[in-house]
């Protein structure tokens, strides 16, 4: 049985990508200077291939929830000469994927938030194996956000019984 895909509206949905955004601890704010954070309702092809999808992916329906693009360089040693560190990087957040993946509610905004934080975190110089431990926790939040639906309160007994 498929479940009922929640929709945000597109304000709804950004301002919970800006509340991860201003809940980040103060100190992060000096090294986002030249960070542009966007969101999209899908990433494009061209972006599903810079993300290194095969075609029978993208034809096969695989998306993405975020993509943290550095600005890019015309030659690879054009970082010697300029300040690469005040280029401005883009992290983009994917509306669409997350809507269709996540019919919770709860997660739905967990999922976002976790998304938000991982885009970051690129940014930071941290790799996809890097964060492979938060992006497996169901809720890194848990402190602050609780998640309601049965299925995930079965899933974090079974997790505290294997720890």
């Amino acid at each position: 049985m498929k479940k009922h895909m929640i929709q945000l509206t597109m304000d709804d949905f950004c301002a919970e990508v800006k509340k991860t955004m201003n809940s980040l601890p103060s100190f992060f704010y000096e090294h986002l200077d030249n960070v542009v954070v966007e969101v999209q309702e899908f990433p494009t092809k061209k972006t599903l291939k810079k993300a290194s999808f095969s075609d029978a992916e993208i034809k096969e329906g695989h998306s993405l929830f975020g993509f943290f693009e550095p600005m890019e360089l015309s030659h690879p040693w054009a970082g010697d000469a300029i300040d690469i560190h005040s280029l401005t990087h883009k992290l983009t957040i994917f509306k669409n994927p997350h809507e269709e993946s996540f019919p919770d509610p709860v997660q739905l905004i967990i999922e976002i938030r976790k998304t938000v934080i991982h885009e970051l975190a690129h940014h930071f110089g941290l790799s996809d194996k890097d964060l492979e431990n938060f992006d497996n926790n169901p809720n890194p939040f848990s402190k602050e956000l609780s998640l309601t639906t049965k299925e995930s309160k079965d899933e974090n007994k079974s997790r505290k019984k294997n720890t």
